[in-house]
């Protein structure tokens, strides 16, 4: 018998601030936990493309679906032991553009093993594209990359 898709929460898809806010509480979890897969899909269009960064130059970008991408972010998580450490992302600056029904967000954030730990463990930018409809927000797509040191967040993208 296939699993009964979860309904939005008003309060996840009603306003951006909602949907940035469940994006994040979704992909945060605690010690001897997961992310939370089901609420993220319902912010999601059934359509919409997430695109991790890429590993290999040499390759193409790979745009995935959410059931792929939540495959093999749950393989990550139990393989490199992040289940006993938890993760917990916090949104630390966010740009934002609009036209009409679409919005591009440039969500600057950044990942914590818990909240109250004193430096990230990683920094990176979430660009999420947005549609109004049926008086909510879906997200499109997301894409997304990590900081390192070849490729250093700008200041604008940090206020």
């Amino acid at each position: 018998m296939a699993k009964k898709e979860k309904n939005a929460d008003i309060n996840d898809v009603g306003t951006l601030d909602g949907v940035i806010k469940a994006i994040y509480e979704s992909l945060s979890f605690a010690t001897g936990s997961q992310p939370d897969f089901d609420r993220y899909k319902t912010l999601l269009r059934p359509q919409a493309l997430l695109v991790p960064p890429k590993s290999d130059k040499a390759f193409p970008l790979q745009p995935i679906d959410i059931d792929l991408y939540s495959k093999k972010i749950t393989e990550h998580i139990v393989l490199d032991g992040m289940e006993r450490k938890g993760q917990h992302f916090t949104e630390i600056a966010r740009r934002t553009l609009s036209f009409g029904m679409i919005v591009q967000i440039f969500s600057t954030f950044e990942l914590r093993a818990k909240s109250d730990d004193p430096k990230p463990l990683q920094r990176g930018i979430y660009g999420i594209q947005l549609l109004r409809e049926q008086q909510r927000w879906w997200i499109v797509s997301v894409m997304w990359d990590f900081e390192r040191a070849d490729l250093v967040i700008p200041k604008a993208y940090l206020v």
